[in-house]
């Protein structure tokens, strides 16, 4: 295994975005709120949201006091709005099981509701300092052309933890730089369609650069073309209901001009199963 997490440090003390949630004092509940945000969702798109969120929430117990509703409409058009209403559930429950502080313990991060392998660990390692291997995307693509010369990261696996152990040094705060410096280079340098390997620290040790570049394949998931999809009819669907809240929409009135009214069904009967939404009295209204 060449020494990645040396040159990784360097250049990420020279290169690091100025983002939010990596400036002194930005505390945990703020970094599972852009966590939760930034899964699928771009940066740029992420950060006044997050800073609008975090004004009106600055603890979890001020978001868990409010209705589920109003974490909906603050969500507005981030996508996947599910974690709008699962962010509200687990600051619910880190303000009755935690004492309103985002817990430090991987379990614990885990048993809150919509926490999974990564957040629990990016929590514990970008609030806490401790000493974990982090893998989003970017990471992956990283490791899969340094390491394993590949053009492309396969499907993600657990083995993807065990590639990333072996980068990280022993120190916790060492490593925590490291784990943020790998995601970095694959968001900013070392991108999927063109990587820019002339400004790559690690273009020196790259087994994929060693080899050619050679097109090994890509094995990612494709995501579902959006445009005419039941995913912008979900999404159509609660723009109308956040338009109109606090007061509820007729269901006649949901979409009634949307071209495919099977597709308008679906839309409205998916985000009543998925808490998005609920219907009384022939109407529909965002959950209160």
């Amino acid at each position: 295994m060449p020494d990645l997490a040396t040159p990784l440090i360097a250049w990420y003390a020279e290169h690091k975005r100025d983002l939010p949630w990596r400036r002194e004092g930005f505390d945990a509940w703020g970094v599972l709120v852009s966590e939760f945000m930034l899964q699928q969702t771009p940066v740029t798109r992420v950060i006044p949201h997050l800073e609008a969120w975090l004004e009106r929430w600055p603890r979890p117990s001020d978001l868990a006091a409010d209705a589920p509703a109003e974490a909906v409409r603050q969500w507005a058009n981030l996508g996947y709005p599910r974690r709008a209403i699962w962010l509200h559930r687990a600051a619910g429950e880190i303000a009755e099981r935690h004492g309103d502080v985002v817990p430090r313990d991987i379990e614990a991060l885990l048993a809150l509701t919509g926490i999974g392998d990564y957040t629990a660990r990016a929590v514990a390692v970008f609030s806490y300092g401790d000493r974990h291997p982090v893998v989003d995307t970017n990471t992956r693509r990283v490791l899969a052309r340094a390491v394993d010369g590949r053009s492309q990261p396969g499907p993600p696996a657990k083995r993807d933890l065990a590639a990333m152990e072996a980068v990280l040094p022993a120190d916790g705060a060492a490593a925590a730089i490291v784990n943020a410096a790998a995601m970095e280079l694959g968001a900013v340098v070392c991108t999927a369609r063109a990587p820019r390997c002339g400004a790559c620290p690690l273009a020196d040790r790259c087994a994929w650069r060693a080899a050619g570049y050679p097109d090994t394949g890509d094995e990612r998931r494709r995501q579902a073309r959006y445009e005419g999809s039941d995913r912008q009819a979900r999404g159509a669907v609660l723009k109308a209901l956040r338009d109109a809240a606090p007061d509820p929409v007729p269901l006649t009135a949901v979409l009634a001009d949307w071209p495919d009214a099977h597709q308008r069904d679906r839309a409205i009967d998916s985000l009543i199963a998925d808490g998005l939404a609920e219907a009384s009295d022939s109407s529909l209204r965002l959950p209160a």
